[in-house]
């Protein structure tokens, strides 16, 4: 499938999440040359569709699509909330092996969301029509086959450490202006 075909194909559906989640993942792979979850693991074990999981408040759910060290995605129906998505998705991280990739997806919009542990998360978002940009197409992929190109750079530690240094410097400026100001009663 071409990105011009996989493009016109889903701006041109009005289907329901329920009916076409699985089949625009399918297309999906198709367009990024990626296997599909029956294709890559036919048990379903570490690959699929419809993957259970018990969410954080103790009921169960469904994750749309799971691959197992790599992503948890959530479909919603065209202009959902993408944000009420990733709030449900983030209740399942924990019981699907807290992936480093939550995706969630109205089939029109894209966003990936960075979920390292110790790492800053980083949000990557884009529309079906972006797709016709290999850069976009590249980021989807990589969510598939290799996330650790998404991975961010920056560790909460080293945010931590920024942070504590700014607040040195400061502290220091804050010192350095009482001094000067003790000097000019004194004299």
């Amino acid at each position: 499938m071409t990105p011009v075909e996989f493009i016109a194909k889903w701006r041109a559906s009005e289907l329901k999440e329920r009916s076409a989640a699985q089949e625009h993942f399918i297309d999906l792979c198709r367009l990024l040359g990626e296997p599909t979850p029956a294709e890559a693991d036919p048990t379903g074990e570490r690959y699929c569709f419809e993957r259970g999981a018990r969410k954080d408040t103790g009921t169960g759910g469904w994750a749309d699509v799971w691959r197992q060290g790599r992503f948890a995605w959530e479909y919603k129906g065209k202009h959902a909330d993408l944000d009420a998505a990733f709030n449900q998705l983030r209740q399942y991280a924990l019981a699907l092996e807290n992936p480093p990739l939550l995706i969630i997806s109205d089939m029109a919009r894209f966003r990936i969301r960075t979920n390292w542990t110790n790492s800053v998360s980083d949000t990557h978002e884009f529309a079906l029509e972006d797709l016709a940009d290999a850069g976009s197409r590249d980021k989807l992929k990589w969510a598939m086959s290799d996330p650790e190109r998404l991975r961010p750079g920056e560790t909460r530690q080293m945010v931590t450490e920024r942070a504590a240094a700014t607040f040195a410097e400061l502290a220091q400026s804050l010192r350095d202006r009482d001094t000067t100001r003790r000097r000019w009663r004194i004299s």
